[in-house]
């Protein structure tokens, strides 16, 4: 036996089972299970080591496998004191005896805990409410959120919440009432919030969109246009809640929009303008209820009134000269023929214009001439009368 135990073989095998035995009884001794520790960012966070608090173990810490730690301090028990801690912070922190050995693992994770969530709800229709909110500071946790929803004196009923979107939905709310409550809690490891808003539903009421919008023309008219469209889907085919659609047009480049409004689909437009192509939207709001809103405008749709097809025979002058033979000579007399007739109409209007105008010349000047000899005339008689009258008295005695 002394031999066998003094062999360098026995004495290896020794050595390591007592080696494995050591760091197994150190493994379960030292609750090496890594814990979740949650803090808030940029406080002072401190990490205990386990039991090396109870037996003041001298001990170093690691963050990461990285003796590489924020600014810290180490304290008499082994507790490490992160200060003023920020994101880069985060991590899995270890600790060790003087020996090597793993005493404690903690994971840290930093945030915010939550705050007043802005709340905002769309209505699209009497039977649906959807509600999204946002999160004022980011808390770099994860958050759960739990909703719920009710009208005025009415029971809290639950609102659908999706965490990943942040949005709820209330099927059929009591629409008639007239103040809802919406009432959100927002909940992670460091703490929880809840933030109500109130608000009226017929006041947010905002149908989606019309879809399905087109623009045709109509053969014959070319100031005509034929614009169709489709209540949204969202929006109950019912006659209880009816639309009212507002529409306009203009040609494509124009600043300015012709509109109408119509209850139901198609519209014909009659003022379109003729050989213009034309951007046309649509959008609606609840007839019925004065304090709904417009829907947003549907996108641009394109269309252009009819045009009447260019003929598409060249003018008689422009045939090319293969259409004719070479000895087609009745053909030529009549192109021939036809061009001198043209000429002499128009000679003979100008023969006509020079004849009337030398008519009225000589109209004028022979009025000129018969109202000169009739003044000459008068000159000569009343000269006679004078001169007979000289005579007269010369004659008579004094």
């Amino acid at each position: 036996m002394p031999g066998l135990l003094s062999s360098p073989g026995s004495l290896t095998v020794i050595w390591f089972l007592s080696w494995s035995l050591c760091l197994s009884g150190a493994q379960i001794w030292t609750n090496e299970v890594s814990d979740v520790q949650y803090e808030r960012l940029d406080s002072n966070v401190t990490l205990a080591c386990g039991k090396s608090q109870i037996n003041r173990i001298p001990v170093a810490w690691h963050l990461d496998d990285s003796r590489v730690l924020p600014w810290h301090k180490v304290t008499s028990d082994g507790s490490l004191v992160l200060l003023h801690v920020n994101l880069s912070a985060q991590g899995n922190y270890s600790c060790y005896d003087n020996q090597g050995l793993l005493l404690h693992s903690i994971i840290l994770r930093l945030g915010h805990p939550p705050g007043l969530l802005s709340i905002s709800c769309q209505v699209p229709n009497h039977s649906h409410v959807r509600c999204y909110w946002v999160e004022p500071v980011k808390t770099f946790l994860p958050v759960e959120y739990n909703a719920s929803f009710r009208g005025t004196g009415q029971e809290w009923q639950p609102c659908l919440v999706d965490a990943v979107h942040k949005y709820c939905d209330v099927e059929h709310p009591a629409f008639w009432q007239t103040i809802h409550t919406l009432r959100i809690t927002a909940t992670n490891a460091l703490g929880s919030e809840t933030t109500a808003a109130r608000f009226k539903l017929d006041m947010l009421l905002k149908p989606d969109p019309p879809e399905s919008v087109l623009v045709n023309n109509e053969e014959g008219f070319p100031t005509r246009l034929i614009i169709s469209w489709n209540s949204p889907s969202s929006w109950p085919l019912d006659d209880a809640f009816p639309l009212m659609f507002h529409i306009r047009y203009r040609p494509h480049g124009s600043q300015y929009w012709s509109e109408v409004y119509s209850e139901e689909s198609p519209l014909v437009v009659f003022d379109a303008l003729a050989g213009h192509p034309h951007q046309v939207q649509v959008r609606a709001r609840d007839e019925l209820d004065a304090y709904s809103q417009w829907s947003d405008w549907s996108p641009l749709h394109n269309g252009q009134p009819w045009e009447e097809p260019a003929t598409s025979e060249p003018p008689e002058d422009h045939f090319p000269d293969y259409f004719f033979p070479f000895d087609t000579k009745p053909e030529t007399s009549t192109s021939k023929s036809f061009k001198p007739a043209v000429q002499d109409d128009g000679n003979l209007g100008l023969v006509i214009l020079l004849v009337l105008f030398a008519v009225v010349i000589i109209a004028t000047v022979l009025s000129l001439i018969f109202v000169v000899w009739v003044r000459h005339r008068r000159r000569e008689h009343v000269t006679k009368q004078e001169l007979t009258s000289m005579v007269k008295m010369k004659s008579m005695p004094v």
